[in-house]
């Protein structure tokens, strides 16, 4: 069936800021969708609170409404825009939430909309946890032994019935919130009021709980013919008991057994054919009795999940924009193959790698949070790793998650205490993996860690053979090592840091020249979804060591982007928003434009984004490597947060054109007592303050400024380590703990100023102009980190002298600092005087919030002046905004209840909203700008 012509236009619901359990893979998912559509000459508007993502960039959608997700929200875009459609599917939890609130109130019915790509009854089905059950029970596809609870009594009474261990969970949540594990009886009562608090049906089912069971999970397309293609298979490496996003993840699965997985699959798709009438995507989870291949259904989601991402970037075949396609109508065989462009999307992809996807955690946000995983998500990122081997990839993933790890281990920072170990192996927590080497490097049987660990014995021999080629390595000396044994440690993932640590008294550089002499190089192969069947026209690579090299170099100018890598509190979506339009730009200035990243829930890894797409690590020896085949004029750092900031010293090293700000005058705005240093020249006000490199050092420092003072590391993005302390005792705990911590670094010690505002400033230059982006008023003071502070454009409550000296400084540093792109800067204010406490010559988290405020494409502009083929001058640059515009933080504490809510000097928010006013008598700034007046008081 061709598609439905009456759809002329159609209303994408996105997921709102970023939260523990939706993350950017719903940005993906929406930008997808929104282009898709846009290729069948449909309007799209957009619905989305987030500004720090591409899908609310006007490069996506026809027309983007940056207003809170409600149904008062829904109905002012009814009005104004001729929406046929709503596709609901795309933005998480958030997005199927608002549909159902707004069917419940008649708002589709009332404007003639119809729902696309999932039908109400179908969501009600999957999301209400005893219709769910007893329609999986009419079908015949088991399930856990059950009861539904509505109150603490019936709950008790489900509890008795089944017996422990059970789990519950709540109905219509996201995350696993609330959700949890009851070993023993006195745990239940407790856990009980937690999950009936947290649905908002005040709903529970109490579950015969699996633990130890393996766990699968499939993605679906089905469509208007009812054709139903399995996409990908992805087994879990950890088996029930940890929500399926804090698990290590596999693709395609591999210890099933073909009979099981055939079950598994006749299964899925009965399940999806019985929800409903729709055409779309789906994610199905199933657990699995490793004893005999018994499958319960877990759950099913009739909408793009976190997995759909990582399905899409694991196999290429882009499912959130196939699924758009079939909502409007499009059949599976009617539409064209993204990869082979002569085949149709009625296929299903054939993997001939392994993929690894590891969560990343930032515990370290949260201290005192429980850290033990359980079915409540914690994790705030992700990472993947594609190998030909899952061991290759295991290693790839480990390098990418940004933690000091040069693999899976050999590299100095492994426990020697086996009962530290052998408790995280029970008890898991976001080091397991690491655990379960130390472990095996100790002698510990791979039987015992299977019992500790319920984890399948095929991974653990996996992972004993690399414990195994390390002792084999210890025999030889780095002249000596035999070529094939080299080549197949390269294979098997293993870093030249690795190599070099096992060896000992060699470099990374020597593992390096070695290899190069014995010509053992990375050759790159290409994603096709189909192992070579057809011949593949996308160009996007994963690297390994083989024969034959499909990454052919074409003779074009070249640009490297490098990415932000995973996510995490500190370093967000906000800089894959500037990656892509790092890409836009170079490719509208006529370079080949070439991403490297590892993050499979964004957007820059979208393989129609880049001219070409190296889905590698962002470390330092897979970046150089595709530098030292593609050979760019240069590569953008200024992007991608501090993932690629920390590459400049490398590629300056060794010669390689950093595009923008030069490598010396970022490393002087980095290092703080550099740039305290460079203000003193210029005569710009800034808080006293000394370098120290030991405790004994802070305290003669702390004395000559004077407390209180503000202690943070060198180096650091998203406040890490900062604290501020009013006492001797205070500082050298602090002080103690950073260099324990971080090694080799140097802590500045700030003078604190007390009671003070804090402002910031964003800017471009271009080596003659400087523009002001903006200039933005924090509501909390300073001494909150300013990702945690509600920021208002422009500034409400600043004089015209402040204001003044503000912009006077802005341009003095972007001078100063020779800076050529982006400049942002953080100041305090205290009795009209502004003092400079930060500038970063980077992409920061408050630019995107500024280009949508003011709907001016300022990373474009600034990629452009960074790649000198415009001056500031060559832009035509008008603002749009009128009132003013909020940028409010977003926090998940609900993850870790358990935790200091306090703010400080540490980012603890995970995402942001931005709110439009129209002048400072809005009741909602009114409040705000009382809690700017209490906070200055205190």
């Amino acid at each position: 069936m061709p598609k439905d012509t009456s759809i002329k236009s159609v209303l994408i619901i996105g997921s709102g800021p970023i939260i523990i359990g939706q993350a950017c893979e719903f940005d993906y998912a929406g930008s997808q969708a929104a282009l898709s559509l846009k290729e069948e000459g449909i309007t799209v508007s957009i619905i989305n609170s987030n500004p720090a993502t591409i899908m609310t960039d006007k490069v996506i959608g026809d027309h983007v409404y940056l207003l809170p997700l409600t149904c008062e929200s829904i109905e002012k875009i009814l009005i104004e825009q001729k929406i046929d459609a709503v596709l609901p599917t795309m933005g998480g939890q958030t997005a199927l939430n608002l549909c159902i609130e707004a069917d419940e109130q008649g708002i589709w019915k009332k404007y003639g909309v119809k729902i696309v790509g999932v039908d109400i009854a179908a969501i009600e089905k999957t999301e209400n946890r005893e219709a769910f059950r007893q329609l999986m029970v009419d079908i015949g596809v088991g399930v856990a032994t059950s009861k539904i609870a509505n109150s603490f009594l019936e709950g008790k009474e489900a509890a008795q019935e089944i017996g422990f261990p059970l789990v519950i969970r709540p109905s219509y949540t996201l995350g696993g919130k609330g959700a949890g594990f009851v070993h023993k009886k006195e745990e239940f009562d407790a856990a009980l009021s937690r999950g009936l608090q947290a649905s908002p049906t005040h709903e529970v089912l109490v579950e015969q709980a699996v633990l130890g069971w393996k766990e699968y999970e499939l993605e679906l397309l089905r469509d208007g013919n009812d054709n139903v293609i399995i996409i990908c298979s992805i087994e879990n490496f950890d088996p029930m008991g940890i929500h399926t996003g804090d698990s290590i993840t596999v693709a395609p699965a591999m210890t099933l057994s073909d009979r099981c997985y055939q079950s598994m699959r006749n299964q899925a798709i009965k399940m999806m054919r019985a929800i409903g009438n729709f055409a779309g995507g789906c994610n199905v989870q199933f657990s699995v009795n490793p004893a005999d291949e018994s499958i319960i259904a877990i759950e099913i989601n009739p909408r793009v999940s976190r997995s759909s991402a990582l399905a899409s970037k694991a196999t290429g075949y882009p499912i959130a924009k196939i699924a758009a396609k079939l909502a409007i109508g499009y059949n599976l065989d009617e539409i064209e193959n993204q990869i082979t462009k002569t085949t149709s999307a009625y296929f299903e992809p054939t993997l001939d790698y392994v993929i690894v996807k590891i969560p990343r955690w930032n515990f370290d946000k949260f201290k005192g949070a429980n850290r033990e995983l359980g079915l409540t998500m914690k994790s705030v990122g992700e990472v993947m790793g594609i190998g030909r081997s899952f061991i290759e990839a295991l290693q790839k993933a480990c390098q990418s998650l940004e933690i000091g790890r040069a693999g899976l281990g050999a590299d100095g920072r492994q426990s020697r205490n086996l009962d530290e170990i052998m408790h995280s192996l029970e008890k898991p927590s976001w080091d397991r993996l690491f655990h379960i080497y130390d472990a095996m490097s100790l002698g510990v049987p791979v039987e015992s860690i299977r019992k500790a660990t319920k984890i399948d014995r095929w991974f653990l021999n996996q992972i004993q053979e690399v414990v195994n080629m390390e002792n084999e390595l210890r025999r030889y000396s780095l002249n000596n090592i035999p070529e094939d044994f080299f080549f197949t440690l390269k294979q098997k993932g293993f870093s030249d840091t690795q190599i070099a640590y096992i060896l000992g008294n060699v470099t990374e550089e020597d593992v390096y020249q070695r290899r190069q002499a014995l010509n053992i190089r990375r050759v790159y192969k290409m994603v096709d979804t189909c192992a070579a069947e057809f011949a593949a026209k996308t160009p996007y690579y994963y690297s390994t060591y083989e024969g034959e090299n499909e990454s052919i170099v074409s003779d074009k100018k070249k640009i490297i982007v490098l990415g932000s890598g995973p996510n995490r509190i500190g370093q967000g979506i906000e800089f894959d928003y500037s990656c892509v339009h790092g890409l836009l730009a170079a490719k509208e200035s006529g370079f080949e434009a070439i991403m490297i990243n590892c993050n499979p829930e964004t957007v820059s890894t979208d393989f129609n984004m880049a001219d070409k797409l190296y889905f590698e690590p962002v470390y330092w020896e897979h970046v150089r490597e595709i530098i030292e085949l593609e050979k760019p004029l240069g590569v953008i750092v200024q992007l991608g947060g501090q993932t690629a900031l920390k590459m400049a010293e490398k590629l300056h090293e060794h010669g390689i054109k950093i595009i923008g700000t030069s490598f010396d005058n970022m490393d002087i705005a980095e290092d703080r007592g550099r740039f305290s240093d460079l203000l003193k020249e210029l005569g710009i006000p800034y808080p006293k303050y000394g370098v120290a490199e030991s405790a004994e050092e802070a305290l003669v420092v702390a004395h000559e400024v004077g407390y209180p003072v503000l202690v943070r590391p060198s180096y650091v993005l998203g406040g890490q380590g900062m604290s501020i302390v009013i006492n001797d005792e205070d500082l050298e705990k602090a002080v103690v703990n950073l260099l324990k911590n971080l090694p080799g670094n140097r802590v500045l010690i700030d003078h604190f100023l007390d009671r003070a505002s804090e402002t910031e400033s964003d800017s471009i230059h271009d080596g003659d102009d400087v523009h002001i982006i903006g200039m933005m008023e924090h509501i909390e003071p300073a001494g909150i980190h300013s990702g945690d502070s509600f920021a208002v454009l422009p500034p409400f409550d600043l004089s015209d002298s402040v204001i003044s000296q503000m912009e006077e400084y802005t341009e003095k540093i972007a001078r100063a600092l020779n800076v050529r792109g982006l400049l942002n800067i953080q100041f305090a204010v205290k009795n009209d005087t502004v003092y400079v406490i930060e500038a970063n010559p980077r992409a920061s988290r408050t630019v995107p919030f500024i280009a949508k405020a003011y709907d001016v494409p300022y990373i474009n502009i600034a990629a452009k002046v960074m790649l000198e083929v415009n001056k500031l001058k060559d832009f035509t640059i008008e603002r749009k905004l009128w009132g003013y515009a909020i940028k409010e933080p977003i926090f998940s504490f609900d993850k870790f209840p358990e935790v200091n809510k306090e703010l400080g000097p540490e980012m603890k928010s995970t995402g942001e909203a931005i709110r439009f006013i129209p002048n400072l008598q809005d009741p909602y700034f009114r409040h705000l700008y009382k809690e700017k007046s209490m906070y200055l008081s205190k």
